[in-house]
């Protein structure tokens, strides 16, 4: 009896060890659980105030939400045309589209590990072995050998490990697709601005042409008063100089115009010559029909694709610790297998088949490495925390600064606009004088280079704020809004999505390594 016994219970020690690593492993998950730092920077006061410079009763602005498609405020459809032929074959997009294919494949890997396994393996051979392997003095015959197993395993994530690669995979995953986020507003805000530049040069080179067209009248005038012997060839000369002036600015616009269409035409990944006709064409500054909508400090800070990609990746060096952690404890498998092996006519006989099945523990020492490796990953999420600081804080400066610069080149443009419409009606004055002989030459000479100048810095001032408007889009995120940041409160999700929440954008995104 006692040897029946000793047999059933040893076929039941390895039931036993498995069925004690399950119970093990549904009550431990090593490392920390990612929670919102309360000391993050995107609690703080001043990411939660309103934006300095919008909330001065200035009419460039207002709090209203930044719309998905800000673009479409210029209410111009060349410019819709272009962002949308940018969007769909930009390079940096198709870059962007790629690396979140590859790091969604490596969620997939991640999700893979653990669990259950399986192999095949078989072979067949012909074969003379060695008599001496088997202690024999006789040449074996030559035979015919073949082995065919299969084998399966359940791996226990016992104490998490998996679990926490998972989040970290899952983590990443966002943050790459937060990356390609910002590449997309990044294209549109770059589209935009090359478009405003080849308008605003366009402009520029017309009001150059006309200015140099009038003193070229000028001195026409100048001549035909010199020929009537009220005037002397130093007036001609003189304006003839401002004439050769004026003409040499010319090449400088064109070149502004060629390079910012030569850079539309790579943003749109085609060759220059097949930017639509209308695009070339453009001669003057796409304007907005109403203030720019700038919403507040937090919802800056929802909808930046950076400031999401860095609290993203502050969730995965979270997760990273776990895993560190995970290394320095026993790997547990449960595996069995059956085979069959020897010569090929006695394959699946009593006699040449095999079976097998029990726990597999796998436990490295020492762990002093390991627990270096543990101490690496908890300081790479303080580097993260604070990196993540450093973008929230960068997001408040850049769009605070982009507020500011607006309005003072906004600012700066009205006063230039009044003081070309005093150069303009002193230019006129002084030129009926000077026609009448009321008035020198260099006084007329001198108004109309200073009509000019000033109409000149109108345009290019013009210029400014236009493209001050696309960098203040650019810093407000773009309107890219619509996606939800995953992770934070509640703890990073699982392999299942059990194990945690999502946090829609309409939430903080701060974050941080609680402590185990």
């Amino acid at each position: 009896m006692s040897g029946p016994r000793s047999r059933r219970r040893a076929a039941l020690a390895p039931l036993a060890a498995a069925a004690l690593a399950v119970a093990l492993g549904a009550c431990n998950t090593v490392g920390p659980n990612y929670r919102l730092p309360k000391q993050a920077l995107v609690n703080a006061p001043l990411a939660n105030a309103p934006l300095d410079g919008a909330g001065d009763g200035s009419s460039l602005v207002s709090h209203g939400a930044v719309p998905a498609n800000w673009w479409r405020l210029y209410d111009d459809p060349v410019l819709d045309g272009l962002v949308q032929l940018a969007l769909q074959s930009n390079t940096d997009l198709r870059v962007a589209a790629a690396n979140l294919a590859r790091s969604r494949a490596a969620l997939d890997v991640a999700n893979a590990q653990g669990g259950f396994s399986g192999g095949f393996a078989g072979g067949a051979q012909r074969a003379q072995e060695s008599a001496e392997q088997y202690l024999l003095t006789e040449k074996l015959p030559v035979v015919n050998e073949g082995a065919f197993n299969i084998n399966v395993s359940y791996e226990f994530d016992l104490f998490g490990k998996l679990k926490r690669g998972v989040e970290a995979a899952r983590a990443d995953t966002d943050a790459v697709k937060a990356a390609g986020d910002l590449a997309r507003i990044t294209v549109v805000a770059d589209v935009v601005r090359a478009y405003v530049e080849s308008c605003s040069a366009a402009e520029e080179l017309e009001i150059a042409k006309q200015s140099l067209a009038l003193q070229q009248q000028r001195v026409s005038l100048s001549r035909r008063l010199r020929d009537a012997g009220r005037g002397s060839q130093t007036d001609v000369t003189t304006g003839t100089t401002q004439v050769r002036t004026l003409a040499a600015d010319i090449p400088r616009f064109e070149g502004r115009r060629k390079v910012a269409q030569y850079q539309l035409a790579a943003l749109l990944a085609r060759a220059p010559a097949e930017l639509p006709p209308a695009a070339l064409a453009c001669q003057r500054l796409p304007r907005l029909s109403q203030p720019i909508p700038v919403g507040d400090g937090i919802a800056l800070l929802r909808r930046r694709p950076d400031v999401r990609e860095a609290e993203r990746k502050l969730a995965a060096s979270t997760a990273r610790v776990g895993v560190a952690i995970g290394d320095m404890y026993p790997s547990v498998s449960f595996g069995a297998s059956v085979g069959t092996t020897g010569i090929f006519g006695d394959l699946f006989s009593p006699t040449t088949n095999r079976w097998s099945f029990g726990p597999l523990i796998s436990w490295t020492f020492p762990a002093n490495g390991q627990r270096a490796r543990v101490r690496e990953a908890e300081a790479a999420t303080g580097g993260a925390l604070a990196q993540f600081d450093g973008v929230v804080l960068n997001a408040l400066r850049e769009t605070q600064s982009s507020l500011a610069t607006y309005a003072a080149d906004t600012q700066r443009a009205d006063a230039l606009r009044t003081a070309y419409q005093s150069a303009r009606d002193s230019a006129d004055e002084t030129h009926r004088l000077y026609a009448a002989g009321r008035e020198s030459f260099i006084s007329d000479l001198d108004a109309t280079r200073t009509l000019t100048s000033v109409h000149a810095q109108v345009a290019a001032a013009e210029g400014q704020v236009a493209a001050d408007q696309v960098r203040l889009f650019l810093a407000l995120g773009g309107g890219w809004d619509g996606e939800t940041v995953a992770g934070a409160e509640g703890g990073a999700s699982s392999a299942s999505g059990a194990s945690g929440t999502s946090v829609p954008a309409a939430a903080p995104v701060p974050a941080s390594a609680a402590a185990r």
